[in-house]
């Protein structure tokens, strides 16, 4: 199996596979079809086909795929049979809502500590994990096998953090910073920004409102 051909838009519907998966095996489905994760997940029975081929298939002609092989199949390629060590740089209120949300540690995502410039937050902790200061970020990470930067800090700050961040060992960052970051090779960057999927919902209503107004227009006013 080369991943390095396997297209960005295969990648990006692993975790949703991940995700419906894990939640069958939870209800407690044993077997599904393609045909039925397709109802489940609105993909096409073929489209999911050809993504699993890319790893192999894992399912047999008329028998279907086993749910929880599957599940943990795909954990595999999304790395996700590993732990992950993960650092937070912003602990304000989006920082500490991650910190918080426990679902990254079922995931083997763990936080185990927080940075931040504000020295009231020094010494005081988020969700059992101690804010430190900024300029301790390079010792911290060498000397604690860290993997993921995690960053909620405003554009400026995220543009030095990763001249920073670029000279330790950390495999990725995960960058909440309205900007998009450009860091050596070796480490991968995950830019997200909150705004620019709130817009596109933003259009997808808009669209929806347009369409909806030329299937039904109004009704000219009846004349008496």
């Amino acid at each position: 199996m080369d991943i390095k051909n396997i297209s960005q838009a295969v990648i990006g519907r692993l975790p949703r596979y991940y995700r419906y998966l894990g939640e069958l095996k939870d209800e407690g489905v044993e077997r599904i079809s393609s045909q039925e994760l397709s109802k489940e997940m609105h993909v096409t029975a073929s489209q999911i086909r050809q993504d699993f081929n890319h790893f192999g298939g894992f399912g047999q002609q008329g028998y279907g795929y086993n749910t929880e092989y599957l599940y943990n199949e795909i954990g595999k390629i999304l790395g996700l049979d590993q732990k992950h060590n993960m650092i937070l740089v912003g602990a304000g209120n989006l920082g500490s809502a991650l910190v918080r949300y426990m679902n990254f540690r079922n995931r083997g995502f763990f936080f185990k500590a927080a940075f931040d410039i504000n020295e009231a937050l020094y010494g005081k902790q988020i969700a059992g994990i101690t804010v430190y200061p900024l300029d301790s970020i390079a010792d911290y990470i060498r000397e604690n096998e860290i993997d993921i930067a995690v960053l909620t800090i405003p554009k400026a700050g995220a543009v030095k953090v990763a001249e920073v961040l670029s000279t330790c060992p950390i495999k990725a960052i995960w960058n909440f910073a309205h900007t998009d970051l450009e860091l050596p090779e070796r480490i991968q960057v995950e830019n997200v920004h909150l705004s620019d999927s709130l817009m596109r919902l933003s259009y997808e209503i808009r669209r929806y409102e347009e369409e909806s107004s030329v299937k039904t227009p109004n009704k000219p006013a009846h004349r008496k």
